[in-house]
């Protein structure tokens, strides 16, 4: 039976073998300990918060070992986990813990206020705090789970469409959309990412994304943990911290966001950092300028560039070593069972080398969105295609590269202009910090780009410098005709622009 309990797995075939080091504290688990802390967990839940399968079960965590404990204990207790932002409100939450029906909440010390401010407006059955600090008579995980005395237990028996999680979209346009992830979608991630993309049991990963992110749990903790391979797990970015264990630990393998390869490449440790052991380092979450992949390439090492969404299984293309420099800006070719589509607005595959909607079918797709048949049905058709909302374009060769987000796209006279094509262009002036282009209604052209820039410390830009830069690099159609220079960029905690508060912004100027 095809289900997402992949550690429990591992534990039975490489018992002994390093499956997680917690660079905060050092701590290093073998594949068996870290399942044996995984079936306390879920014990945890079913024995003493008497929780039943498809219960869904928050937690309100940064990365730690015990967010892994509750991820994995879904998987083998049938229990549905609800990964909560870091970054949200008890508002925000409070939407989420209404919509999903949340039965039992693990968090940090951290987050007391939150939970403080949610109490006075949830009813939630357990409270528990991962660490110490628990508010009340709320439990403490640690010492909940220390009690617990050996005793027989079986993981309940999952099907592969029952679900391990709702990963709730960031909600940068309306209220958050819980994505049903089933185990057949997350364990099949890990399988054909692993082989798709080559990966070995003596691989080593760091992960510094937050696990509240589908990136964080889907694009490498998996696929590591399937092939048998270390995952080095920060509790959150810190450059610095990230190029020393790189090095301490012999990572072979490094997967991020492009926000974050900028934010590593402009650290001292960039240029000193021995990357010998490292195989390749690959990008994903959103369009990758050439320069980051350039600046990494001149170290000598591989860069590739994924791609995927969390409706979708986060990893769905792959590429070799050798594509990453012959094909650079290309996304590569599709997963191994992994099919796609170029669509028009009129739903008709365009032609090679055409800008069109990618659609994505394989056992990687999410069974849409909880409790929002409407969004479902807009977004999953009737023979298993998900409409991804992205634009992309395919080469003669079959590789595929991303334009853009169908709602970024605007259009100015007549013509469709995609702004990750400007913005990467824009990011190439030597005094340009960050950059992002949003479309803004103009009476003239129907709409106009307008770009907002962030210059390095220390340098002076104006718009007619870039307006010169760009004109050497872009058709005149596709320039701003507007630029708004700002000290920094709203980001979701996964690093993409919060293009919606940017055209906000301008429009209540």
């Amino acid at each position: 039976m095809l289900t997402a309990d992949i550690l429990g797995e591992r534990a039975r075939l490489t018992p002994d073998k390093t499956a997680l080091v917690f660079v905060p504290t050092g701590q290093r688990f073998t594949y068996r300990q870290l399942d044996a802390r995984t079936v306390r967990c879920a014990r945890l839940w079913t024995e003493v918060c008497r929780l039943e399968k498809g219960d869904r079960v928050g937690i309100l965590a940064h990365n730690s070992v015990e967010f892994l404990d509750a991820f994995f204990a879904a998987a083998k207790s049938g229990l549905v986990l609800v990964p909560l932002n870091t970054r949200y409100t008890p508002h925000e939450i409070e939407y989420i813990v209404r919509d999903c029906g949340m039965k039992a909440l693990l968090y940090e010390s951290e987050f007391r206020e939150t939970v403080a401010a949610l109490k006075r407006v949830v009813s939630i059955p357990h409270w528990i705090a991962v660490d110490a600090g628990a508010a009340g008579d709320d439990l403490f995980y640690g010492r909940a789970v220390a009690a617990l005395g050996p005793a027989p237990w079986r993981p309940a028996r999952c099907q592969p469409e029952d679900l391990l999680c709702l990963l709730y979209t960031s909600g940068t346009t309306g209220k958050p959309k819980g994505v049903m992830t089933p185990h057949r979608m997350v364990a099949w991630n890990g399988y054909n990412t692993a082989i798709s993309w080559q990966l070995r049991e003596d691989d080593v990963s760091p992960i510094f994304t937050p696990l509240y992110h589908a990136g964080g749990l889907g694009a490498f903790l998996m696929p590591i943990l399937t092939i048998g391979g270390t995952v080095v797990l920060h509790r959150g970015f810190d450059p610095a911290e990230i190029w020393r264990a790189i090095e301490r630990e012999r990572c072979t393998v490094v997967l991020g966001v492009p926000t974050i390869y900028k934010l590593l490449m402009e650290t001292p440790e960039f240029q000193t950092a021995d990357l010998r052991h490292v195989r390749w380092f690959i990008s994903g979450g959103a369009p990758l300028p050439l320069y980051i992949i350039e600046a990494y390439q001149e170290r000598g090492v591989v860069f590739k560039q994924g791609y995927g969404l969390t409706e979708v299984g986060v990893n769905c293309f792959a590429m070799t070593a050798e594509e990453s420099v012959r094909k650079a800006g290309s996304i590569g070719k599709p997963l191994m069972f992994t099919e796609a589509r170029l669509m028009d607005a009129e739903d008709r595959e365009v032609q090679v080398g055409e800008v069109g909607e990618l659609w994505l079918r394989g056992p990687h797709v999410s069974r849409g969105y909880w409790n929002n048949p409407e969004a479902t049905a807009a977004a999953l058709d009737a023979e298993g295609w998900f409409h991804t909302g992205d634009q992309a374009r395919r080469d003669e060769e079959g590789f595929y590269y991303i334009a853009g987000r169908t709602k970024d796209m605007f259009i100015s006279g007549g013509v469709n202009v995609y702004p990750a094509e400007i913005e990467g262009e824009l990011m190439l002036h030597p005094a340009v910090l960050d950059a992002a282009v949003v479309g803004i209604e103009h009476p003239t052209w129907g709409e106009m780009g307008v770009a907002f820039v962030v210059a390095r410390p220390g340098q002076s830009l104006n718009a007619e410098r870039l307006v010169e830069f760009l004109a050497a690099r872009l058709a005149k159609f596709k320039i701003p005709r507007e630029f708004v220079f700002v000290e920094s960029l709203p980001r979701t905690s996964y690093g993409k622009v919060v293009k919606g508060e940017l055209k906000s912004r301008y429009e209540k100027r």
